[in-house]
């Protein structure tokens, strides 16, 4: 099936679909993709999409540039009420849940809330021009979209509030080191690198990758239970017994 485009060449968020995926590209380049309100607004149009179909999320920014951070043109208008309707965490945290994974593409710029919405992602790779971190603190604001508990469980309590209380950046050869990306390509190897991900995803048994990320973002004091659920439904799945059968007679060969 021909990929299918969605979005007019100034829309804040460009979408592709394919049958197994969707490539949401952030689309404010002469904004260095600070991310508006308009980018929240078709960012959840997006994820209601996924919710109902689900499809692994390649999410990437125009421009050599992931997103640098929140438009602060309006972050400054915002007053007490705006924060405590989490305009841009709510629709981060809808994204982490998303049935099937998220992988973020990042090169260059991923600042603030840009940064706060890569680790929403479940994977992310990056290019060798990656600058990632929170620097909300000298602008007299907290990273509050996410990135005071999501940094610590990606890198670790002690490394996390260190990037979080300096605020500063961190390059691609330190996020790789500590685990912020998992992966560095060239520029023009990125998307293919992170298709070839999700190629590796589409081979794998889909109620089984439901399940996996289900599993993996459940609390810890819901573990083991939600693991033998899980394990147990897929136990009864002819996609399951398909797959093992295939398994033991390519053995046997």
């Amino acid at each position: 099936m021909p990929a299918a485009r969605e979005g007019t060449a100034d829309a804040p968020l460009l979408v592709e679909r394919r049958d197994d995926r969707v490539i949401a590209t952030l689309n404010r380049p002469e904004k260095r993709n600070a991310i508006d309100q308009a980018t929240i607004d078709a960012l959840h149009l997006l994820c209601a999409e996924l919710e109902a179909i689900p499809r692994t999320l390649i999410l990437t920014g125009a421009g050599g540039v992931f997103a640098s951070g929140a438009d602060i043109a309006e972050l400054r208008e915002r007053r007490a009420d705006d924060a405590r309707a989490g305009i841009n965490a709510n629709a981060f945290v809808r994204l982490a849940l998303l049935p099937m994974p998220v992988i973020a593409a990042l090169d260059g710029y991923a600042l603030g809330g840009g940064a706060e919405l890569a680790y929403a992602a479940d994977i992310r790779i990056a290019t060798p021009a990656l600058k990632i971190g929170n620097p909300e603190t000298g602008l007299g604001i907290i990273a509050a979209a996410g990135a005071s508990w999501r940094l610590k469980e990606i890198v670790g309590d002690a490394r996390a509030i260190e990037l979080l209380l300096t605020g500063r950046t961190v390059t691609a050869a330190e996020a790789l080191e500590i685990g912020l990306v998992s992966e560095l390509h060239p520029a023009d190897e990125l998307l293919p690198a992170a298709h070839a991900i999700a190629d590796r995803i589409s081979r794998n048994d889909r109620a089984a990758t439901i399940a996996t990320k289900r599993v993996f973002r459940a609390p810890r004091g819901a573990h083991p239970a939600v693991d033998l659920e899980e394990q147990a439904v897929l136990f009864e799945s002819p996609e399951k017994l398909r797959r093992m059968t295939e398994f033991l007679e390519r053995k046997q060969k």
